[in-house]
């Protein structure tokens, strides 16, 4: 990518604010640093991990990297036999310390988000437990050697201290002491150079022996070391640089550990920025509310409502910029200050940022394809030394263009011929875009030159294009129409701010017959142009109402659909548990029938318990593990009309068509009438005439009876008699039976009453009417 390109583009500004949102030094330089790419595919890869870094991020909460800091100096040294300060050595655990942070939080997203290139990163950062167990065993956080570093170090700091606490203790004596304090400025302790002293007054400086270590910035104050106390000093001293050599050998044994592992640590520092620099990519793309640029082939631009990154968001005007499809060249034209380079900036930038692998601050949807170089002559950077005028410093960088660009190119041409005569400045500006267009490099230029306007017109692969310019403000709106050339609107303007009518005349005379057409041209097209907008916003409009509506039925339906299927289920569900149930019982009958054959102890033979088995299989239903019956044959009764019985076949449900109109009809579904499509339908049979009703006498089926006759029996031989026969009238479909057991006594009677209470087949039972027996018989309802 050419540095010039990038340096008028802004393309620096864009990386500083990238390196804010770095948390490690690691990460700011690598934002610092970065410069767009012309490999699509490593362009495609890093977008692919800002993308993955926003997800991580958002699910995460925010990932903080700090403590992560650039420790590869110090390793490197480590790696040479050099010795790390206490603080070097700490910064390397944290190291650690953060990459397995950063390890685990990966780790607890990959059940919501897949972060395949984040995940690869910090699988290079190496776990060296033992590393960092020993060096926090050894170092505190604010660089002190502990003392669980060694069993020698804290061997010394227990003797230093004990020592330390005789000579306080010596000299608290020594100041409480009367005969001593009239030598001393304060009765206190003081430590210089390491030794423990007391302030005596410069007048009994020679009076109090000792040895003198230090004076007051007066000379009033002596700070002497009693005399008495100097062996434990010079002790003291010695266990000092005993604990110094201790900390200097803990501090040689951590280094090599460090030393030991350059390859690991290295790579984890490596790892870590490449992680932060990530998430500091998803923070700016948050920050500008950026989209990921989605990359076409064929040297396309579809940028959609994007916008300058650098200017305010409450200020900047989002434009469409729009190149690649039928026109190669997008020529802008209108006002100075009326936005035509920030346009031309922003395409570049955006581009430049994409290829960088950023987000682009456009609408979702927003296309471009990776350019091989990007060429910007932007602005006025010709050299003073070189003595170059504006049109010679420009010319000079568009003849570097000329040498250098192809058909992967994208120029950018600001105010292209301008500095010079008009006439030739048009026309040199006409061949060199005539250049461009020929070999089908993407081109976008500015120009206030109205030539310009006219070659757009009649050159195939080239669009007119301008910046907005309301005349009753009289400002520009900054916004780009695409296919509609601009006007200078000096006339316009004058006459609005109130020149005078002869004036304004004279100067349209002047500007000749093709330029006032050229202007009646250009109004008429803005016309149209502002006509088809209205036009197509009113289509918008429509469509989105009818989009709406559609929306609102399909969800109605899908209501309906959802209840019907509900209300299915629900049923299938109650049938399905009544028919297992049943399924079950009868199961159990026909075990126990089964068994009391074997054991002679019934006559029911093999061939009835294969009758009683299909007598099952026809009273099940077709439901099965919830699965729905279908609620029709399929079978085609001809197209519905007003008044037929049809089913909707969506729905399931069935109803009557009120009327159809066209491929659409009215059906009464219960209560509620809705339209269908008659698509939906399926015509029912008609009803078949009522039949006759007959009545006929219920009888047993197989052989039961609907009586059991009990007489001459006992309560005991009674039962086993009564409960085989209720199961086969069941089985049978009877629902009422006769139970006869005489008057005699009554004992019968009342104990096959009081087993039929607790029997599971009963309903209820009664004493036999006139005319079914009286007492001497029990009339069952079964179940």
């Amino acid at each position: 990518m050419e540095p010039r390109t990038l340096r008028v583009l802004e393309f620096e500004k864009i990386c500083q604010i990238l390196a804010d949102h770095a948390q490690t030094d690691m990460g700011k330089t690598l934002a610092l640093e970065l410069l767009p790419s012309s490999d699509e595919e490593e362009v495609r890869s890093w977008c692919r991990e800002t993308d993955e870094a926003q997800a991580w991020d958002r699910l995460a909460g925010g990932v903080s990297l700090q403590g992560a800091t650039d420790v590869t100096e110090s390793v490197r040294r480590a790696a040479r036999g050099g010795v790390l300060s206490p603080e070097q050595l700490y910064a390397t655990a944290e190291l650690m310390r953060v990459g397995r942070r950063v390890q685990r939080s990966l780790e607890q997203v990959q059940s919501k988000a897949r972060t395949p290139q984040l995940q690869a990163l910090a699988s290079g950062i190496p776990e060296l437990p033992a590393l960092e167990k020993a060096i926090r065993e050894s170092v505190g956080e604010d660089g002190a050697i502990l003392d669980g570093a060694s069993s020698e170090l804290a061997a010394l700091r227990r003797r230093k201290r004990a020592l330390a606490d005789r000579i306080r203790g010596a000299l608290d004596e020594l100041i409480r002491n009367p005969n001593t304090q009239k030598y001393l400025q304060e009765p206190l302790v003081t430590v210089r150079d390491g030794r423990y002293c007391v302030p005596v007054r410069v007048e009994f400086k020679n009076s109090f022996r000792g040895i003198v270590h230090d004076q007051s910035a007066s000379g009033q104050t002596w700070f002497i070391e009693p005399a008495a106390i100097v062996p434990l000093g010079n002790e003291l001293r010695g266990l000092e640089a005993q604990e110094e050599r201790e900390i200097e050998r803990i501090l040689v044994r951590l280094s090599a550990l460090v030393g030991q592992e350059e390859s690991g640590l290295s790579k984890a520092v490596e790892c870590l920025g490449r992680l932060d620099f990530a998430l500091a990519k998803s923070r700016l793309a948050q920050q500008m509310d950026a989209v990921s640029p989605h990359f076409v082939g064929g040297g396309k631009l579809r940028l959609r409502r994007c916008r300058h990154p650098l200017i305010p968001k409450e200020r900047v005007v989002p434009v469409d910029v729009l190149i690649g499809d039928e026109y190669h060249a997008l020529i802008i034209t209108g006002p100075n200050t009326g936005g035509k380079t920030v346009v031309l900036k922003t395409a570049g930038l955006l581009t430049c940022m994409a290829q960088a692998g950023l987000f682009i601050p456009a609408a979702e949807g927003s296309e471009l394809s990776v350019f091989e170089r990007i060429f910007a002559d932007i602005g006025d950077e010709q050299s003073i030394e070189q003595s170059l005028s504006t049109f010679s410093g420009h010319m000079k960088h568009i003849i570097e263009i000329l040498d250098q660009v192809n058909e992967r190119s994208l120029v950018l041409l600001d105010e292209i011929g301008a500095g010079t005569d008009p006439a030739e400045g048009a026309a040199l500006a006409e061949a060199i875009l005539q250049f461009f267009v020929d070999r089908g490099i993407r081109t976008i230029a500015t120009t206030h030159y109205g030539d310009l306007k006219a070659f757009a017109y009649t050159t195939p692969g080239v669009m007119n294009a301008s910046v907005e310019f309301d005349p009753e403000t009289l400002r520009p709106t900054y916004r780009l129409l695409i296919g509609v050339p601009g006007r200078s609107n000096a006339l316009a303007v004058a006459a609005r701010l109130g020149l005078g009518q002869e004036i304004l005349d004279r100067a349209r005379h002047r500007l000749g017959a093709d330029d006032v057409r050229v202007e009646d041209m250009i109004r008429q097209l803005e016309t149209a142009r502002n006509q088809a907008r209205e036009e197509a916003d009113r289509a918008r409009l429509d469509r989105e109402e009818a989009s709406r509506l559609r929306q609102q039925w399909e969800s109605e339906v899908r209501r309906w659909e959802a209840e019907a299927d509900q209300r299915t289920a629900q049923a299938e569900e109650r049938a399905r548990r009544i028919v297992l149930q049943a399924e079950r019982e009868v199961k159990d009958v026909l075990e126990e029938l089964r068994r009391l054959s074997r054991e002679d102890r019934s006559s029911l033979k093999e061939h009835q318990f294969t009758e009683l088995r299909q007598r099952l299989d026809r009273v099940k239903p077709a439901f099965r593990y919830g699965r729905r019956v279908p609620s029709s044959t399929g079978e085609d009764f001809g197209t519905p009309g007003p008044g037929d019985a049809v089913e909707v076949v969506s729905f399931g449900q069935k109803g009557t068509v009120l009327e159809i109109q066209g491929k659409e009809a009215l059906v009464q579904i219960g209560a509620l009438k809705t339209r269908v499509p008659v698509a939906a339908l399926r015509k029912q049979k008609a009803p078949a005439p009522a039949a006759p009703v007959s009545v006929a006498v219920r009888r047993g089926a197989d052989g039961v009876g609907m009586e059991l006759d009990l007489r001459g029996k006992t309560v005991e031989e009674a039962i086993p008699e009564i409960d085989q026969y209720l199961d086969r009238a069941v089985l049978a479909g009877l629902a009422t039976v006769h139970l006869i057991h005489g008057k005699g006594t009554g004992a019968l009677r009342s104990g096959v009453q009081t087993y039929l209470r607790s029997h599971p087949h009963v309903r209820s039972f009664r004493n036999g009417g006139p005319g079914e027996g009286g007492l001497g018989v029990t009339v069952v309802e079964l179940k």
